[in-house]
């Protein structure tokens, strides 16, 4: 699943507007439709505000809730984690599948 279709089944299933998260997050509605629909892709700043806002870690919006077999612990900083996103950022979406598709066996044999 991609990043914008993670954001706007988050913000459905939390019964969200998005003016409800532009309130949370002082991102104008326009930008957070924009986001939703693909037409525009965020900046790891952006994520994390929008996380917040719909009260959930950023590892969610990177994972598809098929493939976690049971909740993991992730305990990492912010700075690390920045990397990690903006790298994704700049795959195209079969090379950012297969990067989560190991991340996700990996995390399940810890």
């Amino acid at each position: 699943m991609v990043i914008s279709e993670k954001l706007k089944k988050l913000r459905e299933t939390k019964e969200l507007s998005q003016g409800d998260i532009g309130k949370r997050t002082g991102l104008l509605r326009c930008y957070i439709s924009r986001v939703e629909n693909g037409h525009t892709v965020p900046s790891v700043d952006t994520l994390e505000k929008m996380d917040r806002a719909l009260e959930v870690p950023l590892y969610r919006l990177f994972t598809d809730d098929a493939h976690v077999k049971k909740p993991a612990i992730i305990i990492l900083k912010k700075v690390e984690l920045r990397p990690f996103a903006k790298a994704l950022s700049h795959l195209n979406d079969r090379d950012r599948k297969l990067v989560l598709q190991v991340a996700s066996r990996m995390a399940c044999r810890a």
